[in-house]
């Protein structure tokens, strides 16, 4: 294993160094460094500035140590929930009862001509709300009764009733939803809000990720990626069924010493690699070693719900042992209420198109909500009765919305009671610290169609999560290629309407 050590060091040292290495590592990149040269690169006159191995500053060290944003912050953390797949608006909170009366009817050509729609082919007919809805709490936002717990803390949310997206697939509209563009390569928003404010927990990741519904998103795990910045930022993926990490445990023989005398080692070399060539990525991978033994410690303990009191248990509605939207609710809590600042919850299976009955609005939709409804409002009066929800965002939404046509794949009628994929107009809602409680902004036309007031985009939404965390959406960038990026790229307006 020594042996090996040394040749793997020589062998490193031997390509850094040597000319055969170098011709031939960018035999290819030639053209390029002469075409730097004339377009001007980057920035052409800077020159690289070698680092003593001693003038690290606690940042480099340590990513995740804590900084200001820039004016003072409503929250502390953030829970995202996100229904991937797009939940239908027209089941759950946005209520239509004019669309009861066009229910089976052929839908106006005016609605469809110069639309794009995923799969609605000729002419749909409409499909009227396919649940009853009653006013609840002293807001009187109307609630379907797919969610009978949610009404009971619907006073604490605040609705955006016209939310729209330009993106009608799921993959490019999550990747819009949680990076600011539907293409890859750019950072989710949870990796923004830890390099920008780092973790007031040093034993845990700044950004957890946990899934429900037995897959992921259609996007992939770029959606909680760090895209550009130092992948110290992405989010780690834990798992609320078996080992919360893999390999959380050290191998049979390996004592803690060891481990962390081998760790020191493997930095003392990473420390040095930094000094020649400063790419903040080695300074990512010395912390997530560090982070690494450290989370060995934190996370069995704050990833075990067998040790919450039994009537917590019984709110959430939790499953021990289970993959499930519920036990993610309760770990959602403990990591907040640990210093976690970014908490992200996927659940899958939202996708309801009429073509299985799991897929169908009138049956799988209303499965769906009855496996979220008691724990996301757990959550909240959970946080609240904790005092942690003056300190916490919560954010609930998908990715778009749904039609108020019925779905007419390949124009036949479907098998089920479906709707097809909507960007026009779809609701979300937040609740927790600087939100107006029982707050709706926003209006939909007589049959849900289209955003006839309030609308708000998905960067507008990203610039109020920013604000209530402190930032000042255009002042956030991060330099990349030549120029400034940011979550919320040109545009972008803070939601003032739904602010305490």
């Amino acid at each position: 294993m020594v042996n090996r050590l040394l040749r793997e060091k020589l062998e490193r040292e031997t390509q850094a160094t040597t000319r055969r290495h170098f011709i031939k590592s960018c035999a290819q990149g030639m053209g390029g460094l002469a075409l730097s040269s004339i377009f001007m690169g980057c920035d052409p006159l800077s020159k690289p500035k070698p680092l003593a191995q001693n003038s690290f500053s606690e940042r480099d060290l340590n990513p995740l140590s804590t900084l200001a944003p820039h004016y003072g912050p409503k929250v502390k953390s953030v829970i995202y929930l996100h229904m991937a797949g797009a939940p239908s608006q027209l089941e759950m909170f946005d209520y239509k009862p004019e669309l009861h009366k066009y229910d089976g009817q052929d839908c106006p050509q005016s609605l469809l001509e110069g639309k794009k729609f995923a799969f609605i082919k000729g002419t749909p007919k409409l499909m009227g709300p396919q649940a009853e809805f009653k006013q609840e709490g002293e807001s009187g936002n109307w609630v379907s009764n797919f969610l009978p717990h949610f009404k009971n803390v619907v006073d604490e949310v605040a609705f955006l009733k016209a939310v729209h997206t330009d993106q009608f697939n799921h993959g490019p509209a999550q990747l819009f939803m949680h990076t600011g563009s539907p293409r890859l390569g750019r950072p989710s928003i949870g990796a923004w809000a830890t390099y920008g404010l780092g973790s007031e927990n040093q034993n845990l990741p700044g950004f957890v990720v946990l899934t429900s519904g037995g897959n992921t998103p259609d996007a992939g795990k770029s959606v909680w990626g760090s895209g550009f910045l130092p992948s110290v930022y992405q989010g780690v993926q834990c798992r609320s069924k078996g080992d919360p990490v893999l390999y959380i445990d050290d191998p049979d023989g390996i004592s803690r010493n060891l481990k962390k005398n081998t760790i020191d080692a493997i930095n003392k070399i990473n420390k040095e690699e930094y000094a020649k060539y400063a790419d903040p990525e080695i300074l990512a991978r010395i912390n997530q070693y560090e982070m690494a033994y450290r989370m060995q410690i934190a996370v069995p303990e704050v990833m075990n719900i067998n040790n919450e009191p039994e009537h917590i248990k019984q709110m959430y509605g939790v499953e021990p042992g289970k993959e499930s939207f519920a036990n993610n609710c309760l770990l959602a809590r403990k990591l907040v209420e640990d210093g976690v600042r970014f908490v992200q919850l996927f659940d899958w299976g939202w996708d309801t198109h009429g073509n299985v009955r799991e897929g169908s609005i009138d049956m799988g939709l209303r499965n769906k909500c009855r496996e979220i409804d008691r724990p996301m409002t757990a959550l909240i009066m959970d946080l609240k009765q904790r005092g942690l929800l003056d300190d916490t965002l919560i954010v609930w939404g998908g990715e778009f919305g749904r039609t108020p046509m019925q779905e007419n794949r390949g124009n036949k009628e479907m098998a089920y009671k479906g709707r097809d994929h909507h960007g026009d107009a779809f609701t979300m809602w937040m609740a927790g610290g600087g939100i107006k409680k029982g707050a709706s902004h926003g209006a939909t036309d007589d049959i849900g169609f289209s955003g006839i007031d309030g609308r708000v985009s998905v960067h507008d939404v990203h610039a109020t999560i920013l604000h209530l965390l402190g930032f000042n959406h255009e002042e956030f960038t991060y330099e990349f290629q030549g120029r400034p990026f940011r979550l919320t790229d040109v545009e972008g307006e803070i939601i003032k309407e739904i602010l305490a």
